[in-house]
């Protein structure tokens, strides 16, 4: 005679022992082989697969110690005694499947460009190379530590999507024992090799984006850009203008954002914070969300075409947030290079309730802020900003008709913002800007002798008296690359205004160790 006890304290143990101690020596090896089949799928790199595994392991886990239970005599108990005797391996198989399928429960997946290799687990000691295959491999709410070095994807593709949101934090030393933005830059710059005729963003944000992380990078398009050898080359500044097509020198400029939060998205919270976004050739950062928030601080913006930031919501019935509080924005471009169209800033466009704070905004061919479209001016809050150097005005404000009006940064209080109060325009002397880039956007200018336009009076009076139909047009300056280097001196340059040092996240990832194997708790590919 079988004790059911044990045969059920074996299962519990490993399914399958129960079996054998019954003497069912084909069932047992059967429920054995199946169990650890389901334990080796939680390895298996598709996500799937993981999923069923996780999910079907701790059902198998109560069949065999019910069937050990059971077939231990061979007579039927009564009901009560069999679910007294099952009961606690439900709960504790409920517990199981908890820890397993809960984020808090997963290890980070750590990166490395110089020790990492795609075909590792991504722990500490055994990182994946490329940040694109470690946010595959990570999934949905998966956390990234990403070392310092730099990237620019697998095979050098060029671009990084997130199409499940994912936590991602830069600035680790080599050996993940650190953690610090400025020492240990990560930095995303991809060169003329990658896959640049793709037209891609630097990183797009796609389809589920709530709770999406983006911490302590450096995303710099300058290495993808084409810029003119001579043209637009003021003295000090290491490159000459920006081209772009069909315009192109040593391959053409792709004409995309830094960061791009697509159309196809489904709403919710973005963190974009402690980054430096610098020479993209179309927006840092662009995008609308339909519900959520977006939170973006702490972070530097230099030499970007169009505008630093534009960000606004693309629902009917709710409105978004966002909060733009902390960063540095400098040498924001128009879109072309007669400075006549955009440049800004910041862009507030429709459908967002903006909280625009303890930012420091300078030197934009256009304007510091750009209110436009028909975004009610109860929904903004514009509050203790520093404005400097903006060629046209700290704020140009475009009313319900069209009309464009330009206020400085002493006389946003006029405007029936929900609140507008501690602005000012102010130099920070102790901000260290590039002295030569400075002087060039400084005196920075487009010149057009004649209007030569096939169907212009110029050429029709050129044609009647034979005169040169050559166009004589001319710019300084233009989007020229700023070193990502020189970029990295601006956190911290003015106290408690624009992008502070003191803000690095300390990165704490809870890891049930305690309850489950340590191989348990780390994210596998």
């Amino acid at each position: 005679m079988k004790s059911r006890k044990l045969a059920l304290v074996l299962s519990c143990i490993y399914c399958g022992l129960g079996q054998l101690y019954n003497g069912h020596i084909i069932k047992g090896v059967n429920f054995v082989l199946i169990y650890s089949a389901l334990i080796a799928s939680i390895f298996v790199p598709l996500h799937w697969v993981r999923v069923f595994g996780i999910s079907a392991l701790p059902f198998m886990w109560v069949v065999g110690m019910e069937d050990a239970y059971m077939s231990a005599e061979r007579i039927i108990v009564d009901k009560k005694r069999w679910l007294l005797a099952v009961l606690p391996g439900i709960i504790l198989s409920g517990v199981l499947l908890y820890i397993q399928i809960s984020p808090d429960s997963i290890g980070p997946i750590h990166v490395s460009i110089s020790t990492g290799d795609n075909s590792n687990p991504g722990t500490k000691e055994a990182p994946m190379k490329n940040i694109d295959r470690a946010m595959i491999a990570a999934g949905a709410d998966g956390i990234l530590l990403v070392a310092e070095g730099t990237y620019s994807g697998t095979l050098e593709i060029g671009y990084l999507i997130a199409r499940k949101p994912v936590k991602m934090y830069g600035g680790y030393s080599t050996d993940f024992s650190e953690r610090d933005v400025l020492r240990h830059p990560t930095l995303f710059q991809p060169g003329k090799r990658s896959g640049a005729d793709l037209g891609k963003p630097l990183l797009t944000l796609s389809n589920e984006v709530d709770g999406m992380v983006v911490d302590g990078f450096i995303f710099d398009m300058g290495m993808r850009n084409s810029y003119s050898p001579d043209k637009g080359k003021p003295w000090g500044v290491k490159t000459g203008m920006l081209l772009l097509p069909p315009e192109k020198s040593d391959g053409g400029t792709v004409v995309e954002r830094g960061l791009y939060i697509a159309a196809s998205n489904k709403g919710g919270n973005i963190t974009i914070s402690n980054n430096v976004f610098l020479n993209s050739a179309k927006f840092a950062i662009q995008g609308a969300i339909p519900t959520g928030a977006i939170t973006i601080t702490n972070n530097v913006f230099v030499s970007n075409r169009m505008a630093a930031i534009e960000v606004w919501g693309s629902s009917v019935k709710d409105t978004p947030n966002a909060e733009i509080a902390y960063n540095t924005m400098l040498f924001s471009w128009s879109r072309t290079k007669d400075f006549m169209d955009m440049g800004y800033g910041i862009g507030m466009v429709d459908k967002m309730q903006y909280n625009i704070h303890h930012n420091i905004i300078g030197a934009s061919v256009l304007s510091g802020i750009h209110s436009a479209r028909f975004n009610k001016d109860k929904w903004v809050k514009l509050d203790n900003n520093i404005f400097f150097l903006s060629k046209q005005s700290d704020l140009r404000y475009q009313r319900g008709t069209g009309t464009n009006l330009d206020f400085s940064a002493s006389e946003l209080e006029k405007l029936e913002f929900a609140s507008s109060s501690g602005n000012r325009i102010e130099i920070p002397r102790d901000c260290p800007i590039s002295k030569a880039y400075l002087e060039a956007f400084l005196n920075a200018c487009f010149t057009r002798e004649e209007d030569l336009r096939p169907n212009s009076h110029a050429r029709l009076v050129r044609n009647l008296f034979g005169l040169s139909k050559s166009a004589q047009t001319s710019v300084t300056m233009f989007c020229n690359r700023y070193p990502w280097e020189e970029s990295l001196e601006l956190f911290g340059a003015v106290s408690g205004v624009g992008a502070q040092t003191d803000r690095w996240p300390l990165i704490k990832v809870r890891v049930h160790r305690k309850i489950i194997p340590d191989f348990l708790s780390r994210r596998f590919r």
